[in-house]
């Protein structure tokens, strides 16, 4: 096999979770951000992080309030997602606009989407200074899944939510399964 290298180096660990974030300022304004840049760091205690510009409108937001829902997307919510990604909540309310739905959080103040198979509520515990984004350290205090996605035993099935992926400028579905944790070393 043979590699070349960029000229420039760049972020190129790809695919990324495609979400909407939902946060507020607490005083009643909410909006939704689409991030690319977030992922898990922590699962005891369970925490993630988003990366923001400065620049954006819910910059100020989560910086006053502290908190915010990732809402993970299927494949159906992708174009509300890529338009709440290319427009400014400072113009328009990004809920009413794509025919989304606030609902209540279970423990934060920041409004969950409802139409979103899978919503993780959190608490952030620290901004890092980077460059071009800061990144939002959160504790993850609440997850709540679509009931249809539950089986009668209760399990989640999130291979039926039809996530999608951010990859290089595109969005990409999840598809199938190749394997699962363990499998390379159980026994047959």
């Amino acid at each position: 096999m043979s590699k070349i290298e960029f000229e420039k180096p760049g972020n190129f660990l790809y695919p990324l979770p495609a979400v909407m974030v939902s946060c507020h300022d607490g005083k009643g304004n909410n909006n939704i951000i689409t991030i690319a840049w977030t992922g898990t760091v922590c699962s005891d205690p369970p925490m993630v992080y988003i990366s923001v510009r400065k620049e954006r409108h819910s910059y100020p937001m989560l910086k006053e309030t502290g908190e915010f829902v990732i809402n993970l997307i299927s494949e159906d919510l992708t174009y509300a997602m890529d338009k709440a990604g290319c427009t400014t909540g400072k113009k328009i309310d990004k809920f009413k606009e794509l025919g989304l739905t606030p609902a209540k959080s279970f423990k934060v103040d920041a409004p969950s989407i409802s139409e979103a198979p899978v919503c993780i509520e959190c608490k952030v515990t620290e901004v890092k200074e980077l460059g071009t984004h800061d990144m939002f350290l959160a504790e993850v205090v609440s997850v709540s899944v679509d009931e249809k996605y539950l089986d009668e035993k209760g399990v989640f099935h999130m291979d039926q939510c039809k996530l999608v992926a951010y990859e290089h400028g595109a969005y990409r579905k999840m598809s199938d399964t190749i394997g699962t944790f363990g499998y390379s070393v159980r026994k047959k």
